[in-house]
C-alpha cells in the first residue's frame, strides 16, 4: 500500500497542486497592459494610483505593485516626486522592434508556405487566413480603424498557428502585443495596403513559396516602418521632436 508521502519515485504523480486564482497583481498588470496598448492610456498621460485603483475596483498596492513591472518592461515612466506616466515610444524604440518583428515574421512566413506545400497546413487555416482578410478589408472601407487593428493582429496570430513551432508563435505573440501598440499610430493610413498585403502573404503560402512568402512579410514590414517614418507624421499625438 502506497501513501501520499510514501508513492514510488517511478510513478508519474497523480496528485497535483490546487489551482489557484490568478494573483491580483497579474490581474492587475494585465489590465493595465491592456489598456494602454488599446490607447486607452495614452502615451504621456498621468497615472494616479488613487484613481487607477478606484477604475479597476482594487486597492492601491497591486496598482504600485503592477506600476513598478510596468516600468521594468517599458510599458510605464516612474519619475521621481513626478509619479507614473506611460511611456512615450521613440523612433529608435520602435526601429528595433520592428527589426525583431521582420525577423519573426519573415520565419513564420516561410514555415507557413512550407506547411502548406507539404500538406501539413490544413485547409481550414488556409480558409482562415483569407476570412481574416475579408474582415481587414471590410474594416478599411467601414473606416473602422479599431477594428482593423484587432483583425490585423487576429491575422498574425493565425498566421503563427499555421507555422507550426510553438515557440516561435509565443515570441510572436509577445513581440505582437507590443507592435499592437505602436501600430496605432500608422493604421489610418496604412489599412489598405496592409488589407492587400496580407492577401499577396496568403496567396504566397498557399502556392507553397517559401521565398515569395518570406519577402512579401519583409516588405510588409518595411512598409509599416515607411509609414511611421513618413515626414510630418506625429508620434502619439505629440510632435516628434518631443517623443524622445
Amino acid at each position: 500500500m502506497t501513501t501520499l508521502g510514501t508513492q514510488p519515485a517511478e510513478e508519474p504523480g497523480v496528485i497535483r497542486p490546487v489551482q489557484r486564482p490568478v494573483p491580483l497583481r497579474q490581474s492587475v498588470y494585465e489590465s493595465l497592459v491592456e489598456l494602454v496598448v488599446d490607447g486607452r492610456l495614452q502615451p504621456g498621460q498621468h497615472l494616479v494610483e488613487t484613481e487607477l485603483a478606484r477604475l479597476l475596483g482594487v486597492s492601491r498596492q497591486p496598482v504600485r505593485e503592477a506600476l513598478h513591472r510596468l516600468e521594468a518592461e517599458g510599458w510605464v515612466d516612474l519619475r521621481p516626486n513626478q509619479g507614473a506616466f506611460v511611456h512615450v515610444p521613440t523612433d529608435q524604440e520602435v526601429d528595433e522592434l520592428l527589426d525583431v518583428r521582420e525577423l519573426l515574421e519573415v520565419e513564420t512566413a516561410r514555415l507557413a508556405a512550407r506547411a502548406a506545400r507539404t500538406g501539413r497546413g490544413g485547409k481550414e487555416q488556409l480558409s482562415a487566413l483569407r476570412e481574416i482578410c475579408q474582415e481587414g478589408e471590410a474594416a478599411v472601407e467601414a473606416g473602422d480603424t479599431e477594428r482593423f487593428v484587432t483583425v490585423n493582429n487576429r491575422f498574425h496570430a493565425a498566421l503563427a498557428k499555421l507555422a507550426g513551432n510553438a515557440v516561435l508563435a509565443e515570441l510572436t505573440g509577445i513581440v505582437g502585443r507590443r507592435v499592437r501598440w505602436y501600430y496605432r499610430l500608422v493604421a489610418p493610413m496604412r489599412g489598405a495596403g496592409s488589407s492587400a498585403e496580407h492577401l499577396e502573404l496568403v496567396e504566397a503560402i498557399e502556392a507553397g513559396d517559401e521565398e515569395r512568402a518570406g519577402k512579401a512579410a519583409r516588405d510588409h514590414t518595411e512598409r509599416t516602418r515607411t509609414a511611421y517614418h513618413r515626414p510630418g507624421t506625429t508620434e502619439w499625438g505629440l510632435p516628434r521632436f518631443q517623443a524622445g
